[in-house]
């Protein structure tokens, strides 16, 4: 540990509030003291309330706020008073406990204040802060915790032993330094066993250093007592078998997940220690873990199937073991072991899936750290249970609201710089899929990137970059689930007679074949997929060509046949394959203003006119083309393959 306080930074922050905030966020800035929304802080100040009265108020971190990027906003104003007269009630239901802390709030649009903020109360000190560190962990998490605490601090710290978090630990520790000076005693700090670390001063760099101070402490008695990481190089990586592992939790879990691999040279030598079966489920590093990571991870044998098949019946016992009324949660792992390959991490979203990575990687260092120099124990199950399946802590986790249509899906969308393809990513995007775009123009990268994707730029005629973006999506992101083959190219009109043979090659190249090689090299990850569904762009000139557009319409043709032969090779395995045929689509860069309005002067119509010159009389614009892929895409269309659906607003010619 080091500090990272700066004079001249610290300037900029104003205040007790304004020093709160900064140092809050150095504390969240070094992972190895808190991840995602651990650890809190709070400060003590007086203030004038709404009725000009002089009121001793705590402002202690909002619950959902993370200290890395907290504001001034993210600390709930509670006057100090109430905190403390609760810490004096013998008994308070943790109901009761959130209620009369928001009651007790000044401002009643602030987040709800933390669940500590009554410990936060009743430590006599005007900055007190709160962390997970990992050399902590690695101390208390073992047969003889307490005294190797005490050993490497001596009576600088005071030593709870774990009591659940909120107002039973408040209580404790009440009890614990009531009538005592700990200043004048030379206490530093509070270590929690199996749960973190209190530090506290009446300056806010004095309590932030501490933190670091002592926290050092513990990482140069870890080191000296012989602590390191195992470490393999890694091989290449499974990744159909990363993609079928994924199938599997996600139907565990009943929903698409992304999967993050971490192949790292410390994640393959975690994975490989002989006795990681045993040592990788004693249990989690702090039981607050548990709520993003379940309790243990899943650790595979030879038969990757059956390894989570005894991983979800042994979650199911272990909740049957512990329930006292409560429903279970899916039992799909979120942190899974892969000898040979590393670990991967599952969740609803990227930035789900890597906040469990890294709590897993905090985690996996901790382990090896403890158990080299004392032996690793974590807390019992039961502890570990009443804080997974604690209202309070469920509570931070259903606020995400409904899941959208394609949240956790992962999918690949060709020709999406702009126009139809840009429509169709962004209309995935928005329903909640990860979306990767491939492109020839380099506009790819900066479009995909605005949706919250990936844009890759590739030439689809080339067969290794296709296989190499394939790869490298599933090696993201665990699979894919989606895929829109929508790249194409619009050849000049030329009649038969004349038509050049670079013309037609050209179309048949992109129109066709381009699409024939992506097909081939995602079949076999779209097989795992989550309700797996391929949507093909084909166009109106199927059904209805003009003269002149041989190489165009005779490539589309032959794709729609190709849709057809997937849809009937696909289907025994769940794949699903459509295509779409758009017309008319003109806000795309294809046609400029000038393009219209020679081509509407040439039916004797206005602009408008021939913008919608169909039977419905309506436009037709890239979004309802995308939307309508999206919905293919969908369970709305989860009965339905081998299908040709018009977006044209009816043509009479088709008809």
């Amino acid at each position: 540990m080091r500090s990272l306080w700066s004079d001249s930074q610290a300037e900029g922050f104003a205040g007790d509030l304004g020093k709160r905030v900064y140092t809050s966020r150095l504390l969240g800035a070094d992972p190895e003291l808190v991840l995602h929304g651990g650890g809190n802080t709070s400060v003590k100040v007086r203030e004038t309330d709404f009725f000009g009265e002089s009121t001793e108020i705590l402002y202690v971190k909002g619950s959902g706020w993370d200290l890395a990027t907290i504001e001034a906003a993210g600390f709930a104003p509670v006057r100090m008073k109430p905190l403390l007269q609760m810490a004096e009630m013998p008994h308070l239901s943790d109901a009761d406990m959130v209620k009369q802390q928001r009651a007790a709030m000044l401002d009643p649009e602030a987040p709800n204040p933390s669940i500590e903020a009554i410990l936060h109360a009743i430590l006599p000190f005007r900055f007190v802060d709160h962390t997970h560190a990992n050399a902590i962990i690695a101390l208390t998490n073992s047969p003889r915790g307490e005294e190797r605490v005490r050993g490497v601090f001596g009576g600088a710290v005071l030593v709870v032993p774990y009591v659940m978090p909120g107002f039973i630990l408040a209580r404790t520790v009440w009890e614990l330094i009531r009538g005592r000076d700990l200043a004048a005693e030379g206490i530093r700090g509070i270590i929690l066993m199996n749960h973190g670390i209190f530090t506290f001063a009446d300056d806010a760099r004095t309590s932030y250093e501490t933190m670091i101070d002592l926290v050092s402490q513990a990482e140069a008695a870890l080191a000296a007592a012989g602590a390191r990481l195992a470490s393999v190089a890694p091989g290449a990586p499974d990744l159909l078998g990363l993609a079928e592992l994924r199938g599997q939790v996600s139907r565990m879990q009943g929903a698409a997940m992304i999967a993050r691999l971490d192949a790292s040279e410390a994640a393959v030598g975690y994975a490989a220690l002989p006795n990681i079966s045993d040592l990788a489920t004693r249990g989690p590093a702090t039981p607050d873990h548990s709520i993003r990571t379940k309790r243990i991870p899943a650790v595979l044998g030879e038969d990757r199937r059956a390894s989570l098949e005894a991983y979800a019946a042994e979650y199911a016992a272990y909740f049957g073991r512990h329930a006292t009324g409560q429903t279970m949660l899916d039992p799909a792992p979120r942190v899974v072991i892969w000898p040979g390959q590393g670990v991967v991490s599952f969740g609803r979203s990227v930035a789900e899936a890597d906040a469990v990575l890294d709590i897993a990687r905090a985690t996996w260092e901790t382990v090896q750290k403890a158990e080299m120099t004392g032996g690793w124990q974590a807390l019992s199950e039961k502890d570990i249970f009443e804080v997974e399946y604690w209202d309070l802590e469920q509570a931070k986790l259903r606020k995400g609201g409904q899941a959208k249509v394609h949240q956790g899906k992962v999918a690949l969308v060709t020709g999406s710089a702009a126009g139809i393809g840009f429509a169709c990513a962004e209309a995935l995007a928005m329903q909640g899929a990860k979306v990767i775009g491939l492109d020839l123009s380099e506009e790819i990268v900066a479009g995909m990137a605005s949706l919250g994707g990936v844009g890759k730029v590739v030439n689809l005629t080339n067969d290794a970059a296709v296989l190499e973006a394939v790869e490298g999506a599933v090696r993201e992101f665990g699979g894919i689930d989606i895929l829109v083959s929508n790249a194409g190219i619009f050849t000049a009109g030329q009649y038969l007679d004349q038509l050049a043979q670079e013309n037609w090659d050209k179309s048949m190249a992109v129109n066709l074949t381009s699409h024939q090689k992506l097909l081939k090299y995602t079949i076999p990850y779209l097989k795992h997929g989550i309700d797996p569904a391929i949507v093909l762009v084909g166009s109106r000139n199927v059904q209805a060509p003009g003269a002149g557009a041989a190489s165009y319409s005779c490539a589309k043709a032959a794709l729609t046949q190709l849709c057809r032969v997937a849809a009937l090779e696909l289907a025994p395995v769940g794949v699903r394959c459509n295509i779409i045929h758009p017309d008319a689509v003109f806000d795309t860069k294809l046609w400029t203003p000038e393009n219209l309005a020679r081509s509407a002067e040439r039916y004797g119509m206005t602009v408008e006119e021939y913008k919608s010159r169909n039977l419905l009389r309506t436009e037709i614009k890239s979004r309802d083309v995308g939307a309508m892929v999206a919905a293919m895409a969908s369970p709305l269309f989860g009965k339905t393959t081998g299908a040709q659906i018009p977006v044209d607003g009816g043509n009479d010619r088709v008809i």
